[in-house]
């Protein structure tokens, strides 16, 4: 049994991979079930604990930590990543050990309007960002600083972690923000929005730099084609380590799965070098076969859409160190996403507050 999530809108693609597995391997047949996104982890969460669960299950990295904590994951053997890039497997592994194996990565580019530029050069860092910010002819963005892990993201480009949260170079991170926040050079709703609003505000030509994925350019041309017109892609904004932020799906196999060799075999043959480039054509994901990175679709370009391909896939290059997840990964989110609203409205001084946000990182 194999559980995929929210990939029914791509099934043809799916069933004839499933075909073509069967066809050389005829001793198996697959079930495939496609699970919505929103049910993933409380069903996961359910058959994993079964007696019967599914052999093969995609889920997202920071629950696949969180059952591989609990003991719940069968261990990959490490020969078994030769196909795939270095720097994904390694952020994928818990303890030094492997339970599971990544499917399709993004990377963030940052999506941006030429025409209101006014004549500045493309920020490649934050800090470069801050320096034109009061130049530009409309807010420089929405960084939408308190949704999920953004925050926890940025501050990783500096080599911040929770367990240095209230260092000098922290506080010097969140005060770049407060400096823009208070000289509105970012929006006041900067302190409660999201990446759906910054959108918004970008297609309507409020801000200028949106950090996101290359899927975001076929929904600004569809919905604000004027400014689409106006809009050019550039690499995301990185910070004093230079490294680039990705997100990841995975394939997981539980510990109790009856049929582990023909799952690990089946999820080796989803991400071989034609498959992978074959689901980057039909969608805007980034391999992560090495092989398919490698290949002249991820390497030329010759539109809008093709360069944002280019340039995310350019960025898995470097993405060490990756952002470290725990398993109380919200709890931590909430406290950081609470403290970035405080120090931005000026409650306390940023050092004492984030003096209490390591103090209560710690107790959990």
């Amino acid at each position: 049994m194999f559980w995929t999530l929210q990939m029914n809108d791509f099934a043809p693609y799916m069933n004839k991979v499933i075909n073509e597995f069967e066809k050389q391997n005829p001793e198996v047949k697959i079930k495939w079930i496609d699970v919505p996104f929103s049910e993933g982890e409380k069903r996961t969460l359910a058959s994993v604990l079964s007696d019967n669960p599914p052999d093969l299950i995609n889920l997202n990295p920071d629950f696949s930590a969180l059952l591989a904590q609990r003991g719940a994951l069968y261990e990959i053997p490490q020969e078994f990543t030769e196909q795939y890039n270095k720097s994904i497997i390694n952020s994928l592994k818990y303890n030094g050990k492997l339970y599971s194996l990544p499917w399709y990565a993004t990377s963030a580019i940052t999506i941006y309007n030429k025409d209101l530029l006014n004549g500045q050069k493309i920020p490649s860092t934050y800090d470069e960002m801050v320096k034109i910010a009061p130049k530009l002819r409309a807010y420089a963005m929405l960084p939408n600083i308190t949704e999920n892990d953004t925050m926890l993201r940025i501050l990783n480009k500096y080599g911040v972690t929770t367990k240095n949260i209230n260092s000098e170079q922290s506080i010097e991170v969140f005060e770049m923000f407060k400096n823009l926040y208070e000289n509105n050079l970012i929006p006041k709703e900067t302190i409660t929005q999201t990446h759906r609003e910054a959108l918004e505000k970008y297609m309507a030509e409020q801000i200028i730099f949106f950090q996101a994925g290359a899927n975001f350019l076929n929904m600004i041309k569809e919905n604000a084609p004027s400014t689409y017109a106006k809009t050019d892609v550039a690499p995301q904004l990185t910070g004093k380590l230079g490294q680039n932020d990705f997100s990841l799906m995975n394939f997981v196999i539980p510990v109790r799965a009856k049929h582990k060799s023909e799952a690990l075999k089946f999820a080796l043959f989803l991400t071989n070098y034609e498959n992978q480039l074959e689901l980057a054509k039909l969608t805007n994901i980034l391999a992560v076969n090495q092989k398919t990175l490698d290949d002249d679709y991820y390497k030329t370009y010759d539109d809008l859409m093709s360069k944002a391909r280019v340039i995310s896939a350019k960025q898995l290059n470097k993405i060490d160190p990756p952002l470290d997840t725990a398993r109380n990964q919200k709890e931590i989110n909430t406290i950081v996403n609470t403290a970035v609203q405080k120090i931005l409205l000026n409650k306390n001084t940023t050092k004492d507050i984030l003096d209490d946000v390591f103090k209560k990182l710690n107790s959990l």
